[in-house]
């Protein structure tokens, strides 16, 4: 037997031949691979399956203390408040919507951007610095987040010393319902621009350099280089993405809004997210707080899947394929 021959195992009922250097049925060489998931998809069951289940409190007039199983069944009384014009829920739906649109215009391409001027860079010494300091807001709470600007920006922050030991007044920001928007889109820049770039960078680093060299020849321009080779290498991830990103189009940063709530008018702060809190586990309005969480949340499926068949008629494969 020479050193390219390969035992060959014949089945005994007939069939191909198996080859020993494949490790065996698909099944048993993907063995420990189903151990390692199997965390994983247990914690994904119990944190984000089990818990849609508790969805059915949007149809009862529930309360704690007699739980889900004594409370009375109220039908689609609690979702009333999505048509009757209830005040606090369509300033809480205008300002979801009005910062949804915000945050798609504005912050969804500026990892794009950025991904595109670090893989510009020539030297990969200075690229790795610029990332990590890019990165690392991403790994702060928003806790720490909102305290920053406020020390920055707020009436007695850096800023407004600095100008008032200058003379140049103050520069009310932050309690100022009229910039709330404004701060918050700023934060999320701030935060999390950096960190999406990682994908972008990636998808980046597996074009070939062959392309650009082509185009090079055929005299394009770096501009025309990006507007030809490097945008249709992304524009793949970028659909899928934006697909993804519609899914939560309906949450705009609970965390981030709730801690900044304080003294100022909810007509102007309040979001959907912060509206569920604090209508349910502040107000005790369970049953309405479960509903409009529930219609969130269909709303998000119903958007991901018209945009994926979207994506299909423009022969792209979106988040699967047809």
């Amino acid at each position: 037997m020479t050193m390219v021959d390969r035992p060959i195992d014949k089945p005994a009922t007939g069939g191909k031949p198996r080859d020993r250097s494949s490790g065996g049925p698909p099944r048993r060489r993907n063995k420990a691979l189903f151990w390692f998931a199997l965390p994983g998809t247990a914690l994904l069951l119990l944190f984000h399956y089990v818990p849609l289940l508790g969805n059915i409190i949007a149809f009862q007039d529930y309360q704690p203390f007699t739980g889900i199983n004594h409370s009375p069944w109220s039908g689609f009384g609690n979702f009333e408040i999505l048509f009757n014009g209830d005040p606090a829920f369509v300033h809480a739906l205008v300002n979801t919507l009005e910062l949804t649109l915000i945050q798609v215009v504005f912050v969804f391409p500026l990892p794009i951007l950025l991904a595109l001027l670090l893989n510009s860079l020539v030297s990969e010494r200075i690229k790795r610095i610029v990332q990590n300091v890019l990165y690392l807001p991403h790994f702060l709470s928003w806790v720490v987040i909102v305290a920053i600007f406020q020390q920055m920006l707020g009436n007695a922050g850096l800023v407004n010393v600095f100008l008032q030991a200058h003379d140049m007044g103050t520069w009310s920001i932050i309690g100022n319902p009229d910039l709330f928007k404004e701060l918050l889109t700023s934060q999320v820049i701030w935060k999390d621009t950096g960190w999406a770039t990682i994908l972008f960078l990636a998808a980046l680093s597996r074009v070939d350099t062959d392309l650009y060299e082509a185009a090079a020849v055929d005299g394009a321009s770096p501009l025309r280089q990006t507007w030809h080779v490097t945008l249709p290498a992304l524009r793949g991830l970028v659909i899928l993405l934006f697909i993804l990103r519609l899914g939560d189009a309906l949450s705009v940063g609970f965390e981030q809004i709730l801690l900044q709530q304080t003294g100022l008018d909810r007509s102007t702060t309040e979001v959907l997210d912060t509206y569920v809190y604090n209508n349910g586990l502040i107000a005790g309005q369970w049953g309405v707080s479960a509903a409009v969480g529930l219609v969130k949340g269909m709303v998000g499926v119903a958007l991901v899947l018209g945009a994926n068949k979207v994506a299909h008629l423009f022969g792209e494969e979106g988040i699967y394929r047809k």
